[in-house]
């Protein structure tokens, strides 16, 4: 196994110790690949659920860019109620996980059919 199937093994345990969730492996692993070089940056492959000017990044970066969503308040209900799906205290929130269970509540998972 190489270094981005352990990084994607590590994200299937957070979905379903930390999150509750059974993921859909397969729409994981094209997220994770979405995600391109960030998930090897310690810094750049978690989201600071915290950091106001983060969770906008991913706002305008995810659900907007790659998503294709319209900018409104549901955009940031969606973001809180991952954020508090993964556990508001849990310190290290990866950006494949997040960005995963943005695409599961939008329905969006054709987008990397």
């Amino acid at each position: 196994m190489g270094k981005r199937d352990d990084l994607i093994a590590k994200y299937a345990d957070d979905l379903k110790t930390k999150c509750g969730m059974t993921p859909d492996m397969d729409l994981l692993t094209k997220v994770t690949i979405g995600c391109g070089p960030a998930i090897y940056n310690a810094d750049a492959s978690t989201v600071a659920g915290s950091d106001k000017s983060e969770l906008e990044t991913v706002k305008k970066n995810f659900l907007e860019k790659k998503l294709g969503l319209k900018d409104g308040p549901e955009l940031d209900a969606a973001i809180d109620a991952v954020i508090e799906t993964y556990g508001k205290s849990e310190r290290n929130k990866f950006r494949a996980v997040i960005y995963y269970m943005l695409t599961k509540h939008f329905g969006k998972e054709s987008i990397y059919a």
